[in-house]
């Protein structure tokens, strides 16, 4: 199943209310600097690919560390507000490809990033919540 597909009616499929609502939850918790939030957006352990290196994150206290120094990144380039747009999202089963194009803005509404990155999802067995397995960070970003 693809975004683009709907069910009757032109609604939005569940699949595609699934992972809006993850992602919501994780500008929420980047937006109000909440690590917790951000933390529980992932199903560990979890992999980051950024700068060409790969990271596994074992459990949520090793990735905190990460999340903590993205909000530093964020403080020191005023960032207060990020957004998505749904590129791409694909789902098996208990898995799912999503890309993802992102807007950072700062607090007086200027763009300070646009990249795209892609995600790794997989469906908790007990709560059925997607949760993100893996990162992708595209290499280039446009910072402005």
């Amino acid at each position: 199943m693809t975004m683009a597909q709907e069910s009757p009616g032109g609604r939005p499929s569940g699949f595609r209310l699934a992972v809006e609502r993850l992602f919501q939850r994780y500008v929420e918790g980047f937006d109000d600097f909440d690590t917790e939030k951000v933390l529980d957006c992932f199903a560990y352990p979890v992999t980051i690919w950024q700068l060409g290196k790969g990271t596994v994150f074992a459990d949520s206290d090793e990735l905190a560390e990460n999340v903590e120094a993205l909000f530093e990144v964020f403080e020191h380039e005023e960032i207060a507000h990020s957004s998505f747009h749904v590129v791409e999202a694909t789902s098996w089963s208990n898995a799912a490809l999503v890309a993802l194009s992102w807007t950072q803005e700062r607090r007086d509404g200027d763009v300070a990033m646009e990249f795209e990155c892609r995600y790794a999802l997989r469906r908790n067995d007990l709560s059925g919540e997607w949760l993100i397995a893996l990162v992708i960070n595209e290499e280039e970003v446009s910072p402005r």
